[in-house]
């Protein structure tokens, strides 16, 4: 606002701004007034404003200053798969309808109705089922989740595609459809959380959630309308069908690939705990979450056959958070009362064991203690092989560096407060040293 005034005459200038952020506004009118006139001015096209407006259906307020980096990358990819998705719905909702009996005039009711309930009741159960078996390994591991989440859609897909070929085996065709997606339903929904917290600069996690949504609405319009199409012009001819689902198919996966990679966490998990411990005794130096991201594995381990020459599977070597009960009267001689005494003033006792190193938390131990017991073990496991004083030489390296390690963590904005690992199994234990230590 501008206020000029004289002897003679009193004139003011006041200017709109249209902008989520201080640094992204634009000028859309201005008034300009005095004593003997006002006049208006719109600055800007009107589809220019309109424009805007639609961005803010769609963005997040203060966008791009308010989300991370890889927030963009990620849901262009995602909106693509988004988009195939929907497009194959349409095809595999209408194989399914199909094969229940619809437009039959031999179809029941009751009949069509049950065999629907059936695959809605599989789906659920299976839901819970995942949920109780995998729940707490989501967040630690939520790109592989991701993917594997719409992976395991496709199948579902898919069942519901070939169910109208088997007609003997229609029904538990479609059940494991339905169970294949309640998979998708639980991890995808676990993991977009945790992302949505990832992409979150400014404290708006619930402004990105909502968003979010807008977007997939967008993407489901537009691939509904894409999928109707397709069904009405293959309609009566199998081989197209089956060509438009594979090559939807395929390039859903490419996208999903491609979306999980775009993705640079800056949370610690073993893997990425991993990576940037071994980078760190090698060099001194930590990497950064982009660089970490391009080293981390996105696929399930069992299903990457390379993975197993890898060195950054170091972390498959500690197993955190042990169950005092699984060891037996050799190992408590041989390994826990010897390493016991290395172990007196931490929340967490290290055994080594085959080759693996176990970690027995403190049931009074916080994240802090839980993320230095696994790095900790990752120095352990690393001399297994090479040194007689196990122990002894990992506690000095944990004294020497560790401070060092997670201080250069932070000032490249990893998020040092914890590592997420689900830990269900901890321990209370009471020492009394005695006069001979041993390693």
């Amino acid at each position: 606002m501008t206020a000029l005034s004289n002897s003679n005459d009193t004139a003011i200038t006041l200017e709109e701004w249209n902008g989520s952020s201080t640094s992204k506004l634009s000028k859309t009118f201005t008034i300009q007034a005095s004593s003997s006139s006002v006049s208006f001015k719109r600055s800007g096209a009107r589809f220019t404003h309109l424009w805007r407006r639609l961005l803010q259906a769609l963005v997040p307020e203060g966008f791009p200053s308010s989300v991370t980096a890889d927030y963009v990358p990620f849901q262009i990819w995602d909106t693509l798969q988004g988009l195939s998705t929907y497009t194959r719905t349409m095809l595999s909702t209408q194989a399914l309808l199909s094969a229940i009996g619809v437009g039959e005039k031999s179809a029941t009711v009751i009949g069509a109705t049950f065999q629907w309930f059936l695959r809605d009741l599989t789906g659920m159960l299976g839901g819970i089922l995942f949920t109780f078996y995998q729940g707490s390994n989501l967040d630690s591991n939520a790109k592989m989740w991701r993917l594997a989440a719409d992976l395991m859609n496709d199948l579902g897909m898919l069942m519901d595609l070939i169910s109208p070929l088997f007609p003997s085996a229609f029904v538990i065709i479609v059940c494991l459809g339905s169970i294949s997606r309640s998979f998708t339903g639980v991890a995808s929904g676990a993991t977009r959380a945790a992302l949505t917290q990832h992409f979150a600069l400014q404290d708006n996690a619930a402004d990105i959630s909502a968003k979010e949504g807008s977007q997939e609405t967008v993407a489901t319009m537009i691939g509904m309308a894409l999928g109707m199409l397709v069904a009405r012009i293959t309609i009566g001819h199998p081989l197209a069908i089956w060509v438009c689902f594979l090559s939807l198919t395929l390039f859903h996966m490419y996208a999903n690939y491609q979306a999980v990679r775009c993705l640079a966490l800056t949370s610690l998990n073993p893997e990425r705990t991993t990576i940037h411990l071994q980078h760190f005794m090698k060099t001194g130096k930590v990497l950064s979450p982009e660089q970490v991201s391009a080293k981390e594995h996105v696929l399930p381990l069992k299903l990457t056959v390379w993975s197993s020459k890898n060195a950054d599977l170091l972390y498959t070597k500690v197993h955190l958070g042990t169950r005092v009960s699984s060891l037996d009267n050799m190992e408590i001689k041989e390994h826990l009362l010897s390493a016991a005494s290395y172990y007196a003033k931490a929340k967490y006792l290290l055994v080594e064991r085959n080759g693996t190193v176990n970690v027995i938390v403190h049931k009074d131990s916080n994240a802090a203690d839980v993320l230095k017991s696994f790095v900790h073990a990752l120095i352990l496991a690393t001399n297994v092989s090479e040194s007689k004083s196990l122990h002894s030489d990992s506690q000095m390296w944990i004294d020497k560096h560790y401070d060092v390690f997670i201080h250069k963590l932070k000032s490249l904005g990893w998020k040092t407060e914890r590592l997420l690992s689900p830990i269900i199994w901890r321990a209370n234990w009471i020492y009394k040293a005695s006069e001979k230590k041993a390693d």
